[in-house]
């Protein structure tokens, strides 16, 4: 049967966390122990209980009645409160019976402070006050004309969900598509060398897509030299986007903020090249910010192509210079048919017409907008029901207007009817930007901190359930890219603001601003020096619950030290604070115990020296992320009290062991690091109490082991969970055996995927290292150096990527190295990537021989890589048909063949000239060749598709090719090759970039008009070259760095206009430098 259209009030989930807390053992034995009157708690429970049979009304009505809006709001602000207080009483009840059992020294608990010692009377006083205020609002629902139905609604089952979601199909795009790809391809007349073309429509209505499947298009993509994407939004910040833009085109922006020095190098980098930008979502109209961004671009080859997408016509009209795009609504048929897709899924609407027909006229409630269609097919998504259709269909919300919101009536809908668990998940991310890229992971421990998830099961996975939940509705949706994030679309965005209300504020300014009472997430954008001034309106939030900064616009900061000492340690509500990249944070107050609801603290990337053993009373902390605190040397000593801590991120600090009694620590599931100190320190044993670790785990100074049985006991074979494990010594070590006992003691479960061993001092490995049971993809040892073979890595079934690397013992690599594989399997029957390098001692790889010649080695080998491996005489594997690349680097005595492999495109051969080269593969894309004395010519006369060619230190080289250069080639780079004949007979039509040093001593001139696709020429040490020539003729813009001409020559009239300004002043300076 399919799931029921349920719904849900948003408060629903809050009051059954209310319930489940007031149920808790630690609030009853509180209660019970301190001899509390348990009445009021008893009254609180039926007053909720008496409002949850109303909420729903109450939802629904408070769409178009103020006033059941602001009981709603009321009844948030003190369901809020009431958790406060309830999780106070649990909260010292839990650390009361923590002290018992730890049988913590009563000065130790004084020094802590780790039970309350404020009055109880006060908790009582407290209590009756939350319970007069709900009293108050229950008595209000009959005067408010709230009927009951539904209650308190718990969670429905839902259907299994995936990491992979499928993307939704577009429909009715493909003319508008078609068209946006003429105005690109076309050479218009206008003059322009770049054309701006703007896509305006509404909201919702699909500019985006469009943008991305024109962006996407193969034919687009090889019509331009480089590309590049930036989501501009609401603040138009011409710094950001120039950054994000030589970041596509350089792959590197440097750690400056210097705008001219941006603009300067951005456009060096587009001097002859085609471009195309896409500027998604503006919303600035000011003209000079739109001339300063685009000031750059102008030396961008003619045909090079903008393209922005705006709901603003005005926005359009200042930057166009082509007619804007108007995007319009998708046809009721196209709008159906996507709708459709969403909400039968794989099904057709055939098989059901009577909800075909109800399905219909929700869609022409849609107007066309597929963001409309396709979060209301999520929502019906499976559903059979016909008369919950009708209840979407017949809605009152559909009639709902608010000018000053612009909310879509079908997404308000579509919320309305999300289960009631799900509402205030998607509400807390109102606290985002606009384009503001979230993982699901990160995002999953904000909720899980605010008890925004039940109690039931693994949180995580409960978490990541409610995640997919909300993408498969079309609430969250990838962000595109190779990243794994998402982001929410701007309407979705504005409606999470408009259903969170006062609850969650967005500073996104520096300007002043008023923070209501009721105010509970608080996220602001980081400044270079964020002050206590931009703060101080917190403090009249006394329930703030949320602290977070945004690095949209500045990613690393200074804060006010009057913030950490005086101001957060105020708000005591606080479950969620982020002191992220705060490059001045050195010290946490000890007033931080004031945070006893304090969840999730994030320290990364700050200069964090030591933090205060008040830390460790901090009982409810589930996550405490300190990732790259280089100056953090230790943790406090009892870490050991914060039982409830399930990820511990200490990657990129400078630890020197871990503090006793981590073996407490029984909930947590990250623990990046484990470092093994002396005396006095946890031990490998500790970890085995340890049994909910997932993801990667590094164990470092493993040469402080003091007795291997205790790596027996850290019991990595049961912690199923694990994919990453890194097995670290701290160096050169003297006992060789109990290294290899430890190592054979730490063997993982069989399904780990990834796998380091570093400065093992074993002399041989263990026998599991290698077993066929294993099914890990990577493998990666380093500096083994006293380990004299190589386990039986063939044998791995999985296997994909393996490194070796400094292991000096090995002299040879035999039959041992492939093993004996199952019956049907290849030896490295998986491998993908290997590699082998600084082996100062190697001096064979041999082959591997099949007795009954029918199985080969290495058949999916794509990249091999060889380097520093000085004594290597033989050892390159034959019938490697699936290469794809090859690297050979510092093997001077390795004698072989170079492997013949029809699927190779790489080939780099350096410092190893006894490696023949015959004639290369017709299909190679990059070749670089350094250090071959007797080369004379290279063999590839059948090679039609080289793009880069890179010859240096070959004194004998005389001829490229010597068919000619392919006329794919992109770029040439020759040095140190005298002899060498450059042609001049043959006009290079893709050569784009030409760098020629203390070569080619025959070449006197250089006529440039055979690059007509040049834009950067790069000569050194030419000493013979006299001119350089061009004609007037051709676009022809080159950016040219010419340094110690013998003679300038005669430079040819006209070459200086097609030459960027400032292209000389490098080589000016150095004859400057040279006459000095």
């Amino acid at each position: 049967m399919a799931d029921a259209l349920v719904g849900g009030a948003f408060l629903s989930a809050f009051l059954q966390v209310l319930f489940d807390r007031m149920a808790s053992h630690e609030v009853l034995d509180f209660f019970s122990r301190w001899k509390l009157n348990n009445e009021p708690l008893k009254k609180l429970k039926t007053t909720l209980l008496l409002i949850s049979s109303v909420l729903n009304d109450a939802e629904e009505k408070q769409i178009k009645s103020l006033v059941v809006k602001e009981w709603v709001n009321e009844l948030k602000d003190a369901a809020y409160n009431a958790q406060d207080l309830l999780d106070e009483i649990a909260t010292d009840a839990a650390l009361y019976k923590l002290k018992a059992e730890m049988e913590i020294s009563k000065n130790k608990v004084r020094s802590f402070n780790l039970i309350s010692h404020s009055s109880y009377n006060a908790i009582e006083v407290k209590l009756e006050e939350v319970l007069g205020r709900l009293e108050f609002l229950a008595k209000q629902r009959d005067l408010l004309d709230l009927k009951e139905g539904g209650g308190c609604e718990k969670p429905s089952q839902k259907r299994p969900t995936t990491s992979l979601v499928e993307e939704s199909g577009v429909y009715g795009r493909d003319g508008d598509k078609e068209a946006i790809i003429e105005l690109l391809l076309e050479n218009d007349g206008s003059g322009n060398n770049i054309n701006v073309i703007p896509i305006v429509g509404m909201g919702g209505v699909g500019k985006t897509t469009l943008a991305q499947l024109v962006y996407n298009n193969k034919l687009v993509m090889e019509s331009f030299d480089v590309r590049a994407w930036v989501c501009v939004s609401q603040e138009f910040d011409v710094l950001r986007i120039t950054k994000t833009i030589l970041e596509a085109v350089t792959s590197s922006t440097g750690d400056t903020d210097d705008l001219d020095l941006l603009q300067v190098r951005l456009n060096k980098s587009l001097v002859g090249r085609k471009f195309l930008f896409m500027l998604d979502d503006i919303w600035n109209e000011n003209y000079l910010d739109w001339e300063v961004l685009r000031t750059p671009f102008k030396s961008g080859a003619y045909g090079s192509k903008l393209i922005l997408t705006t709901r603003n016509e005005s926005v359009a009209s200042i930057a166009r210079t082509v007619p804007t795009y108007h995007l319009k609504h998708l046809t009721d048929e196209d709008c159906w048919l996507l709708f459709a897709k969403h909400a039968f899924g794989n099904g057709e609407s055939r098989e059901h017409p009577e909800l075909e027909l109800i399905g219909k006229k929700i869609v022409n409630k849609c107007k066309g907008l597929p963001l409309a269609a396709k979060t209301l097919g999520g929502l019906l998504r499976s559903k059979l029901d016909s008369k919950e259709w009708l209840r979407i269909s017949e809605s009152n919300i559909w009639s709902f207007s608010d000018c000053k919101s612009n909310i879509l009536p079908a997404l308000l809908l579509s919320y309305h009817y999300l289960p009631s668990h799900l509402k205030p998940c998607f509400a807390y991310c109102s606290i985002f930007p606009k384009n503001y890229k979230f993982k699901k992971e990160e995002l999953v421990l904000l909720w899980m901190a605010e008890d925004f998830l039940p109690k039931r099961g693994n949180l995580e996975e409960v978490g990541i359930e409610y995640f997919y939940d909300l993408v498969s509705r079309s609430f969250f949706q990838r962000s595109g890219g190779k990243n794994s994030c998402y982001v929410m679309h701007d309407l979705l965005n504005d409606l999470a603001l408009f259903v969170s209300g006062e609850f969650c504020f967005r500073m996104e300014t520096d300007n002043s601003y008023d923070l209501s009472e009721k105010t509970r997430h608080f996220l602001y954008s980081r400044l270079k020096f964020d002050a206590y001034e931009k703060f101080e309106a917190c403090l009249g939030a006394k329930g703030l619950r949320s602290f977070l900064p945004s690095d949209l616009s500045v990613r690393s900061g200074c804060l006010s030290k009057e913030v950490i000492l005086d101001l957060l340690p105020a708000l005591r509500s606080l479950r969620v604070l982020s002191l992220f990249d705060y490059w001045n944070l050195t010290i946490l107050p000890d007033s931080i115990k004031n945070l006893k609801h304090l969840r999730y603290l994030d320290l990364s990337r700050t200069a964090i020296k030591v933090l205060p053993d008040s830390v460790c009373t901090l009982h409810n902390l589930q996550t405490l992320l300190l990732a790259s605190c280089h100056s953090l040397t230790e943790l406090p000593a009892n870490m050991g009290w914060l039982i409830n801590l399930r990820h511990l991120d200490i990657s990129g600090t400078n630890l020197i062991e871990m503090p006793l009694r981590m073996d407490k620590l029984k909930s947590l599931q990250t623990l990046t690091s484990f470092i093994l100190g002396k005396k006095g320190s946890s031990g490998l044993k500790e970890l085995g109490e340890l049994r909910q670790l997932k993801g990667s785990l590094s164990i470092l100074k493993l040469e402080n082991v003091v007795d291997a049985r205790d790596a027996l006991e850290a019991n990595l074979r049961d912690k199923l969970q694990l994919n990453e494990l890194v097995l670290k010594w701290g160096g050169d070590t003297d006992d060789s055996k109990k290294n290899r006992d430890v190592l054979d003691q730490l063997h993982p479960h069989v399904d780990l995927t990834k796998l380091t061993i570093e400065n093992y001092g074993g002399t041989v490995f263990p026998d599991w290292l290698g077993h066929a049971a294993y099914n890990i993809v990577s493998i990666q040892i380093h500096n083994c150096k006293y380990c004299d073979s190589l386990p039986p890595f063939g044998k791995l079934p999985s296997l994909k990527n393996l490194s070796i690397v400094g292991l000096d013992g090995v002299v040879n690599i035999g039959a041992g190295f492939y093993g004996t594989p199952a019956s049907g399997r290849w030896p490295f029957g998986s491998l993908e990537t290997l590699r082998f390098k600084n082996m100062s001692e190697l001096q064979k790889w041999q082959p591997f021989t099949d007795d009954n010649g029918g199985a080969v080695a290495f058949p999916r080998l794509h990249q091999l890589c060889i380097q520093n491996c000085p004594k290597l005489t033989m050892g390159l594997p034959n019938g490697i048909f699936s290469l794809k690349s090859i690297v050979i680097d510092k093997c001077q005595q390795l004698v072989a063949t170079l492997p013949s492999a029809p699927a190779i495109r790489q080939v780099k051969l350096q410092y190893c000239h006894k490696v023949v080269l015959n004639e290369l593969p017709p299909q190679v894309l990059k070749l670089k060749i350094i250090g071959y004395d007797n080369l004379e010519s290279l063999p590839m006369d059948n090679n039609n598709c080289l793009e880069e060619l890179d010859n240096s230190d070959c004194p004998s080289l005389m001829l490229l090719p010597s068919s000619g250069i392919a006329d794919t080639l992109k770029s040439l780079g020759v040095k140190n090759c005298g002899k060498l004949l450059f042609p001049m007979h043959h006009c290079y039509a893709s050569l784009e970039s030409v760098c020629i040093r203390s070569s080619c001593d025959s070449l006197v001139s250089c006529p440039l008009d055979l690059f007509p696709k040049m834009n950067h020429l790069d000569i050194h040490g030419c000493h013979n070259l006299r001119s350089l020539s061009v004609s007037n003729q051709g676009p022809l813009q080159i950016m040219v760095s010419v340094l110690l001409f013998a003679v300038l020559g005669n430079w040819t009239k006209g070459l200086e206009e097609h030459l960027l300004e400032g292209a000389f002043d490098e080589e000016k300076a150095t004859r400057s430098r040279m006459q000095k």
